[in-house]
């Protein structure tokens, strides 16, 4: 993944914001320049690699975002249903309550999947495992854990396409609110 300096990193909510809007094939350097302030010449200075550069950027704050926002609040104290209500909290947070698509769904279509395929594959693997583990802890079997993980996230990211087709946010609210006790029956 991409190095992580300073100047870039103060780059990543806008860039996610361009990709998670408009796509990788949407998003041009035309576009990156008016919404960061910078100039074709000082965006290759910060992202030598252009446009794939910018998003292995963003990547990498997506994986830290995982880790320290879901992953952690997985992982502190409390029952399942406590621990997996704080990951969708933090979720609805993390997508501003369904208002923000989803930057993995935008980087699974397009030319952006051959590219970014095995890191999007890899967060979303990170991801279900996660809320598996906090499963497989209360006493669930290991395959039923495993496939609400999975049903998870179709949930929160069919949740949030939904939302922004219906243009009603509401419904990743619901979903969210739910969740959690929907994966611990």
């Amino acid at each position: 993944m991409a190095k992580q300096t300073p100047a870039k990193q103060s780059y990543v909510p806008t860039l996610l914001d361009l990709f998670r809007q408009y796509g990788y094939d949407g998003v041009s350097l035309s576009k990156i320049s008016e919404a960061t302030g910078l100039g074709k010449a000082s965006l290759y200075h910060h992202f030598p690699g252009g446009k794939d550069d910018m998003v292995e950027t963003v990547l990498v704050a997506l994986e830290q975002f995982l880790e320290k926002t879901i992953q952690e609040g997985l992982a502190g104290e409390g029952d399942a249903l406590t621990r997996l209500t704080r990951m969708s909290d933090r979720i609805r947070d993390g997508y501003d309550h369904g208002k923000k698509p989803c930057i993995l769904a935008a980087l699974a279509l397009g030319s952006a999947k051959e590219t970014f395929q095995p890191q999007v594959k890899q967060l979303l693997g990170h991801w279900i495992d996660a809320i598996a583990t906090v499963l497989i802890e209360s006493g669930m079997e290991q395959d039923v854990a495993q496939r609400r993980g999975e049903e998870a996230m179709i949930a929160i990211q069919g949740s949030l396409i939904v939302s922004r087709v219906l243009d009603d946010p509401s419904i990743f609210e619901r979903t969210m609110a739910h969740l959690p006790e929907q994966l611990c029956r």
